[in-house]
């Protein structure tokens, strides 16, 4: 099998014109706003596309904070009508920064941000779409270059386990295409941690993840960097948040791949082989006419905001009453899962899920598949539909409630957390046949 591969990157930043408001801080009502049109760095969609013989395989990197399921399901259903592949064959992730525009549905604008005119918000995100529709198109027209591929994994210490868990993730997965004189034509590199090292800010910008890629591309002429975010819903970059801690940690990251990508890593051959599949994740939620009005009462209860929650609570709660009252609610939540594997020998695995993947799941997922030689785990893939926490963030754990969990103590039966910025009635269902169980078993299948 011979591999080429061709790339492409479009600058999606927003003007001020075209959409200030911000994603990734639930905020009082109006939203955060971007100050300038001028970001730290720019926004971009980055595009890496595999040829194996006559066979495309697509990866689309975009720095946004989630790919909204609307638009996710969207701009597959486009991409699948540019060429001869499946659906399993295009890959779409976000690398979660947390200083990008806001889009539709995810998270709500108007639940987690207060914003009720979406009018630049439907323009933009619709924009988004066809550029990166566009840039699928520009990516199988680039210039393909023949090459092999190589693996190696190194490691970085910017996370820390903000939940209290034993789980630290460290590993920075390598992968390189180079050419026939041995040079980087492209590079994909991961690693676990939410991109906030800047804070919250008001300038566009695609944090360390985006910073790492230009460290890369301007340490190795010729060169296209593309990140994939790893299992980070419970990792946090150490240190103060700032623009200074951002270009830090963007360099140190980015050093160590560009160090690492000098030297060649094992040999990756194929048949790559791809697939997709959506998952049904189970919420905790009894649809009897009693439950469901036990539910709206202690959503009723939550308007007066007697906790002294954050504001999004109470929007969240009128959005909820609404959807009960209107029978429009849901009872899980489905995530893409998708594997890619180099079948040669050794094999390597790429498995990414939609949603924010806490870092246990990596931890298992290497120990069942050799490690991180063997396995590239990721989360923010696709569409991002809410945290996937495992077991460990409910009772008897946790608790005292949990923000990646989805849920409070003074409510433990309705959503809390993370699950009222991202806008569903409950939280997932933990225990036997949970969450925990149904991600493990679907991807395990997947994988096997």
């Amino acid at each position: 099998m011979a591999f080429r591969v061709g790339t492409a990157s479009a600058d999606i930043t927003p003007s001020l014109s075209t959409n200030p408001y911000m994603a990734g801080y639930g905020t009082t009502d109006g939203g955060r706003v971007a100050t300038s049109s001028s970001p730290y760095e720019p926004l971009y969609a980055r595009a890496i596309l595999i040829w194996e013989d006559a066979s495309p395989q697509l990866i689309i990197s975009v720095d946004v904070l989630a790919i909204p399921r609307a638009m996710h399901q969207r701009i597959r259903s486009r991409i699948v009508d540019l060429a001869d592949w499946a659906s399993s064959d295009i890959i779409l992730q976000a690398t979660h920064t947390h200083n990008g525009p806001a889009l539709i549905d995810t998270l709500h604008p108007y639940m987690a941000y207060g914003i009720s005119d979406l009018g630049l918000i439907r323009s933009y995100s619709a924009d988004l779409e066809d550029t990166i529709v566009n840039l699928a198109q520009d990516a199988l027209n680039a210039t393909e270059v023949a090459v092999t591929f190589d693996y190696k994994v190194s490691s970085q210490n910017i996370a820390a386990n903000r939940a209290g868990l034993p789980y630290t993730e460290t590993a920075v997965p390598i992968l390189v295409a180079r050419g026939t004189n041995g040079k980087p034509v492209a590079v994909i590199f991961s690693y676990g941690c939410h991109p906030i090292s800047a804070g919250l800010r008001t300038l566009f910008d695609g944090d360390f993840a985006a910073g790492a890629c230009n460290y890369i591309e301007n340490n190795n002429p010729n060169c296209f960097a593309m990140f994939l975010q790893g299992p980070a819903g419970d990792q946090d970059p150490g240190g103060v948040r700032s623009w200074a801690l951002r270009d830090q940690h963007a360099d140190a990251l980015g050093a160590t791949v560009s160090t690492n990508m000098q030297t060649a890593g094992r040999a990756l051959t194929g048949p790559i082989s791809t697939q997709y599949k959506e998952v049904q994740l189970p919420l905790e939620i009894t649809a009897t006419p009693a439950n469901l009005a036990a539910v709206r009462a202690d959503y009723v209860a939550r308007l007066p905001n007697p906790d002294g929650q954050p504001q999004w609570y109470q929007r969240h709660a009128q959005v909820m009453i609404a959807r009960i009252d209107s029978n429009s609610y849901s009872k899980s939540v489905p995530s893409p899962f998708q594997v890619w594997k180099f079948n040669g020998s050794p094999q390597l695995k790429i498995a990414l899920v939609g949603g924010e993947l806490v870092s246990g799941y990596g931890a298992y997922f290497r120990n069942q598949n050799g490690g991180s030689n063997g396995i590239i785990i990721g989360g923010y893939a696709n569409e991002s539909c809410c945290y996937i926490p495992s077991n460990e963030f409910f009772p008897p754990n946790m608790p005292l409630g949990s923000y990646e969990g989805g849920w409070e103590p003074d409510y433990p039966g309705i959503a809390g957390g993370a699950m009222t910025v991202y806008g569903h009635l409950g939280h997932f269902k933990a225990g036997a046949n949970g969450v925990e169980t149904t991600l493990i078993n679907a991807m395990n299948a997947m994988l096997a």
